[in-house]
């Protein structure tokens, strides 16, 4: 099926030579295309440029669709989400205004734990209905492709679980989809005072099985303050290496903990979070293959410090801005407003914004050879805006969604 988008007031996120990531200076970079074509083929971008150069067969297609006064972007690339659990919980959002911390709230059993309980009683399928619904929900706000990790279920029954449900949405929905075993997510109550005993569990028995039903692309740990320690990360690493699955990290958001050090050690594609960050964690991350991922919703939930994301693109490292969707610390996959708080919060100039939720995310998912930005041969992932002046509205109108129509792999999702 070809598919041209024409009279495309501006194209954004072009790239004629692309890259994997961009870092540095080089994330101030967004080119873009006004009054521009672009021609779909086969689920794939065949072909781009401005629209005086439109002739020939490029301007004839069985399915044309006319863009005026209409932007097109990139879809958004989501590379840190929780979204198949069962429960919301908003009952510790009240907790955390009277006056409770997270850690707090998870010494009493509450935050993972609370999660991990009603997960353990929801049934696979109502928990695929409950995360189909909330892919659904951010897909019509812009995002192509999600990387979902499991750790609500803590338990090798309710972890597995999990993971074949996050397999059924990868069989059922048009995005991309990436799986992370997040076993190391929290200690079970059983196992406090002794939770080296519950890290024997997630290697001895956990990851074989999640290895032998093919259920994970990426492992993950939870490694900081009052959960998992760098010893505890190292082990974990190591066992799902050896099974071939790819380390991440979760870092840094309680205090500074050595989890960015442990996964640069370990070749992680990604350390996220990154709330508590000295220089000797920005120097780590110099000249590694590892994309420091912020997730803006989290330290907006908590109300905790921010990420130093000016201080490290400035120290000429890449940045990677995600949601972290889940129940407890970041209820939202809104990326449109990821995008807004990049800018507000943490003083990202719109290109780099743009660059931080698109390919620097795709990278931290490990597709940015296929998805983040509009190249030839790239999957056509990408949405046209309502009628918009610029590309700068995008983070300027926070409060309102202006995706108006959304095509993923070269089709248009109604």
């Amino acid at each position: 099926m070809r598919t041209l988008i024409k009279n495309i007031k501006e194209l954004a996120g072009v790239e004629l030579t692309p890259r994997l990531r961009k870092q540095g200076k080089e994330m101030a970079e967004l080119p873009s295309i006004k009054d521009a074509y672009l021609i779909v083929e086969d689920g794939l971008i065949k072909k781009f440029g401005p629209m005086s150069e439109l002739a020939g067969e490029d301007a004839c297609a069985p399915s044309v669709v006319d863009a005026t006064g209409r932007l097109l972007f990139p879809s958004f690339c989501d590379s840190h989400t929780h979204i198949v659990y069962a429960n919301s919980r908003e009952h510790e959002f009240v907790d955390k205004i009277r006056g409770l911390s997270y850690e707090e709230i998870a010494k009493r059993g509450g935050g993972i734990l609370n999660s991990a309980k009603a997960t353990a009683a929801a049934s696979e399928d109502e928990l695929y209905d409950m995360a189909r619904q909330r892919l659904d929900d951010v897909m019509r706000m812009g995002v192509g492709a999600i990387e979902i990790k499991s750790g609500y279920g803590l338990s090798t029954e309710s972890e597995l679980k999990l993971l074949r449900v996050i397999r059924r949405l990868k069989e059922t929905s048009p995005m991309t989809i990436k799986s992370n075993f997040l076993g190391a997510h929290g200690i079970p109550m059983e196992y406090r005072g002794h939770q080296e005993d519950y890290v024997d569990l997630v290697i001895n028995e956990m990851i074989p099985l999640v290895a032998k039903e093919g259920l994970a692309d990426f492992i993950d740990v939870f490694c900081d303050q009052g959960f998992f320690t760098v010893e505890d990360t190292a082990r974990i690493l190591e066992a799902g290496i050896k099974y071939g699955m790819r380390p991440k990290i979760h870092a840094n958001e309680m205090a500074v903990s050595g989890g960015v050090q442990v996964g640069v050690k370990y070749g992680a594609i990604s350390v996220d979070h990154l709330e508590q960050m000295g220089d000797a964690e920005i120097e780590c991350l110099k000249g590694t293959e590892t994309m420091p991922t912020v997730l803006p919703g989290c330290a907006f939930f908590l109300n905790l410090p921010l990420s130093p994301a000016r201080k490290m693109i400035d120290a000429g490292l890449p940045v990677a801005m995600a949601s972290d969707y889940n129940p407890g610390t970041s209820p939202s996959g809104n990326m449109q407003l990821v995008l807004s708080m990049a800018c507000i919060r943490y003083r990202l100039t719109p290109e780099e914004a743009f660059n931080a939720t698109t390919l620097n995310t795709a990278y931290a998912m490990g597709v940015s050879d296929i998805l983040g930005s509009i190249a030839v041969g790239k999957k056509a992932n990408f949405y046209l805006t309502k009628p918009i002046p610029s590309y700068e509205y995008m983070p300027y109108a926070y409060g309102e969604n202006k995706v108006e129509r959304i095509f993923l792999n070269g089709e248009e999702v109604k």
